[in-house]
């Protein structure tokens, strides 16, 4: 397992005893099973490294120390030989999960080959498998508390370069195509894995709060020119506090940051309801300055208070979300209906979107989709993921389905 510094260890006391994240090293000859193999791994809680080539195994074994090593024996191109001889050089310390057909002639070598070197040999994982077995197969790999509950410092993850952003995909509600995605910060730390945003987020009287905002900015911009290689481009929205955009020299680095790219977008910027109505006159402001860079505001969790956006001089804002407590169990509920209505009428009398957020079931779905919301997101569609998986994800409701297809 990967060496904790001292730092590190200090903070493991302060968080309690617990396992560490799994680490695993996927071994397969063609990159979209080694990304598939490795999606199903960091489902269930594991930071993946990948190796396409025996030979880049040892250097592997190095640099990255895993707990499981996954080799896949079902199909042609890689030395199982050469990948055992390695294990064994390095002396690795962890488990070996073969997939493969447990009565095949390829499966019982390497079984019969690693119990000679001493290898820990899982049971084999049967092909085709699903998501329950393969938890199975590693489940004695799995850490078994949960995630940390005292703060990580946000200073030494930004340092670190701990901090990603995952993404979860709005839907047009009338076509069920993509409409956009929400670009959600979060934490792999290297002992807890991916730790929640309540744990690091620091508030806008934080030294670091601007530095994180940059971030989301900075990161928020690369990954859009990623996806825009890999699916196409996305219409991406972060969120930012109030306070950040007070500050004028920040607005202005985030202006100067916007891509000159004839198929970007725009961007756009979710705010805080009560924030939005504590700091009017600064949204009002902000609003004008950013739409001539291309930059729109939404007011994210609007609820009950959604008439304080009457009083507004004016309706700078170009989305309104709804709270997803007034979305979960909408379908059943009159009074989050007339709530949602509402706040639908004042985005499109202002030429807005409404966006339901928070959709887990297609009850809700039909809900919203009556209530004449623009947009839906929810993990009926999908939860937030890394770059990487959200740019090989296209959602789609299947009719008469309760999930994606």
């Amino acid at each position: 397992m990967e060496q904790v510094n001292i730092s590190e260890h200090a903070r493991a006391a302060h968080f309690g005893h617990r396992k560490l994240t799994p680490r695993a090293c996927v071994i397969d000859s063609k990159k979209h099973l080694r990304l598939f193999l490795s999606d199903a791994l960091e489902d269930l809680g594991f930071v993946t490294c990948e190796c396409g080539q025996a030979g880049d195994l040892a250097g592997l074994l190095q640099t990255e120390h895993p707990d499981l090593i996954l080799l896949s024996v079902c199909v042609d191109g890689i030395n199982v030989g050469e990948i055992l001889e390695a294990i064994v050089r390095k002396n690795f310390g962890g488990k070996v999960l073969v997939i493969g057909q447990p009565d095949s002639i390829m499966v019982k070598a390497v079984r019969q080959i690693g119990d000679e070197y001493g290898i820990a040999m899982l049971p084999s994982l049967p092909t085709p498998f699903g998501a329950a077995s393969l938890r199975a197969s590693v489940a004695e790999l799995l850490p078994a508390e949960p995630a940390p509950s005292p703060a990580v410092d946000v200073a030494e993850a930004l340092k670190a370069g701990w901090l990603e952003l995952w993404y979860q995909q709005k839907i047009n509600t009338r076509s069920l195509a993509p409409g956009g995605a929400e670009a959600l910060v979060r934490m792999r730390h290297p002992a807890w894995g991916v730790v929640p945003p309540a744990y690091f987020i620091p508030d806008d009287k934080d030294p670091h709060f601007r530095k994180l905002s940059e971030f989301v900015i900075g990161r928020a911009i690369d990954d859009w020119r990623y996806l825009l290689e890999s699916q196409g481009p996305v219409d991406l929205s972060i969120n930012l506090p109030v306070a950040f955009l007070g500050d004028g020299a920040a607005v202005r680095d985030l202006c100067r940051a916007i891509p000159a790219h004839p198929a970007f977008g725009g961007l756009l910027i979710e705010i805080d309801s009560g924030e939005a109505n504590e700091h009017a006159d600064l949204v009002l402001d902000a609003a004008r300055a950013l739409r001539l860079h291309n930059i729109a505001l939404s007011v994210d969790h609007v609820g009950a208070e959604w008439p304080s956006l009457l009083e507004l001089p004016s309706f700078p804002f170009a989305e309104l979300k709804v709270d997803q407590q007034y979305i979960n169990g909408c379908a059943d509920d009159r009074l989050k209906q007339t709530v949602c209505r509402s706040i639908v009428e004042l985005a499109h009398d202002n030429g807005a979107r409404a966006i339901a957020q928070g959709i887990e079931t297609r009850a809700d779905f039909l809900a919203a989709h009556d209530m004449g919301f623009d947009l839906v997101q929810g993990h009926l569609f999908g939860k937030p993921v890394a770059v990487r998986k959200f740019a090989r994800s296209r959602p789609q409701l299947a009719p008469g389905s309760d999930k994606p297809s």
